[in-house]
């Protein structure tokens, strides 16, 4: 199988280009620059040099390949629409990355949110996060165009990256603050709660979803949760570090900006995988969050 993949050189794309690798697939990956693409081929995936914006590419890959991925960004519209097209009446399968902050609160860490979503429950998402759900639906919608769209829609995802980047983009700036300042630090009392996933999961339902999922499919991904006051906890005990303090969100949005300060750092984001589990037969291995933090968590060398 030949499998275009978008954002092969991060996080997510890059070890679901590893896993499917493994499988062996032939895989493509979209890279920006000639030394991006020079790393990717010393792992074995043909590079593609482009970007989201290239059209006539993303066009000419996703119509030569029988299956894409894009694991680039959750929320290019153009970018989607592009692939969307060049797949419409092929019954080809398109696997697109969300995040489940697309449910998140405005906890600001204040709170822990009750509520558990599964792919089931109606909600309306966040002035900030109506694009995204608009983008979902036009995928998800997409299954009466004749393509074998496919969401995952992941939570928060922690373990070594499988490809060129090892580094998630939830738990490294929690880190990279606390060393840089010498306090771990939470938004709010840190009591609000994500969902989390470990990578080798995460990818084992890519593999999972291009062989089994039906066209039109929505499914969460997690295996576990852990409030943020939990995990800063683990992160100060990994770097022998004082006990972690709350952080007012103003002072968090200076650091990491809105987004990530209110929706990835501050809002709840409890979802159930028990759809994945029923329809595609998938068993996650990794149960702990906090035990990867503590034992196997990884230490980005510029990040003091």
């Amino acid at each position: 199988m030949n499998v275009f993949i978008t954002g092969a050189t991060g996080f997510i794309g890059g070890s679901v280009a590893a896993r499917f690798m493994a499988e062996g697939y032939q895989v493509r990956g979209l890279v920006r620059t000639e030394a991006q693409a020079e790393r990717l081929r010393s792992l074995g995936v043909t590079p593609v040099i482009g970007t989201l914006d290239d059209a006539d590419i993303l066009t000419r890959e996703a119509q030569r390949a029988d299956a894409v991925v894009n694991a680039a960004s959750s929320d290019n519209l153009p970018a989607v629409e592009t692939l969307l097209n060049a797949l419409a009446g092929s019954g080809k399968a398109f696997i697109h990355t969300s995040g489940s902050s697309v449910v998140g609160d405005d906890a600001r860490g204040e709170w822990t949110s009750e509520k558990i979503f599964d792919e089931d429950t109606v909600y309306t998402p966040a002035p900030e996060k109506a694009e995204r759900a608009a983008l979902d639906k036009l995928i998800i919608d997409a299954a009466a165009r004749g393509v074998r769209s496919i969401i995952l829609c992941n939570t928060m995802i922690y373990g070594n990256g499988l490809g060129l980047n090892p580094f998630s983009v939830q738990i490294p700036p929690l880190v990279a603050q606390a060393r840089k300042s010498g306090i771990p630090r939470y938004v709010g009392q840190g009591v609000n709660i994500w969902s989390n996933v470990h990578i080798e999961d995460v990818v084992e339902l890519y593999f999972l979803a291009l062989k089994k999922a039906p066209a039109g499919s929505f499914f969460y991904v997690e295996n576990g949760e852990a409030s943020y006051k939990e995990i800063t906890t683990a992160i100060a005990q990994r770097l022998q570090l004082g006990a972690p303090q709350p952080w007012p969100v103003e002072d968090a949005i200076k650091e990491w900006g809105f987004g990530h300060a209110v929706y990835s750092f501050g809002s709840n984001s409890r979802v159930s995988a028990q759809r994945a589990r029923t329809v595609l037969g998938w068993i996650p291995k990794h149960t702990s969050v906090v035990k990867w933090i503590e034992d196997d968590m990884l230490i980005r060398e510029n990040s003091l």
